[in-house]
């Protein structure tokens, strides 16, 4: 298990779809949001990730298909 912090940024197309929700769904990740900033055309969430190292890889992979700004926040820690 790993957990990665990122913070996901969403243009305005989107805000209002339910990506987390999608995601957990698909990869079998666990968000932990710490911080976000949502409005109706933009928003952002700073978040943990955790699961396995090739769920949590994949799913990053996938949100920048979806349009989704991943930056990566600080170090990958492992247990």
């Amino acid at each position: 298990m790993i957990q990665v912090r990122v913070k996901l940024t969403f243009p305005e197309s989107l805000v209002q779809a339910p990506i987390l929700a999608r995601m957990v769904r698909r990869f079998d990740v666990e968000p932990n949001i710490r911080r976000a900033n949502v409005d109706d055309h933009q928003g952002w969430i700073v978040c943990e990730l955790d699961g396995s190292g090739e769920a949590v890889d994949a799913a990053l992979v996938w949100l920048r298909q979806q349009g989704i700004r991943v930056d990566l926040l600080g170090d990958v820690l492992e247990s």
